[in-house]
């Protein structure tokens, strides 16, 4: 990637993936889905079911080959978030409540101004938490090993 198209990355993404979009520009155009993936390093998103193509895939090793319909990329900007409330397209703004936590609300013409809630499906983790202690990890009674007392001083290095 050359800096130009560096240049023109999304930095603060409002789209996030679970949300229920419509695409505004396109063959889809009207329709609404919902986001399945979002790639950030091309600006681009996926959307289940929308945008399908065409793709023909060679046999190989483990797989068959043939003629597959695929769902495409399709750029940020031709897709919005539905509002909550109407049901129709609107832009996504950023609101802190008194208690000081951040929500995305519905903005622009025609829009509730109601809060967007974040998906569910971004609170499961798609690759689960290790339980197990693998080999390069800290044990836990050195992690918890009491190494300086501030009062006396001890443990210090002497520099």
């Amino acid at each position: 990637m050359g800096w130009k198209a560096a240049q023109k990355l999304i930095h603060h993404w409002k789209i996030l993936r679970g949300d229920n979009v419509m695409i505004i520009r396109g063959k889809d155009k009207g329709e609404t889905g919902l986001i399945k993936r979002v790639i950030r390093s091309q600006n681009r998103v996926i959307v289940e079911g929308k945008n399908l193509v065409k793709k023909h895939i060679k046999q190989g090793q483990g797989h068959e080959g043939g003629i597959f319909t695929v769902e495409a990329p399709l750029h940020v900007s031709n897709v919005q978030v539905l509002d909550p409330v109407t049901g129709k397209p609107c832009k996504v703004g950023i609101k802190y409540m008194e208690d000081g936590t951040k929500v995305r609300v519905a903005r622009g013409i025609g829009a509730s101004g109601s809060i967007i809630p974040r998906p569910e499906i971004l609170k499961i983790r798609t690759t689960p938490r290790p339980t197990v202690a693998g080999p390069k990890d800290t044990p836990m009674d050195l992690v918890l090993e009491k190494t300086y007392d501030p009062k006396t001083g001890m443990g210090m290095p002497d520099l």
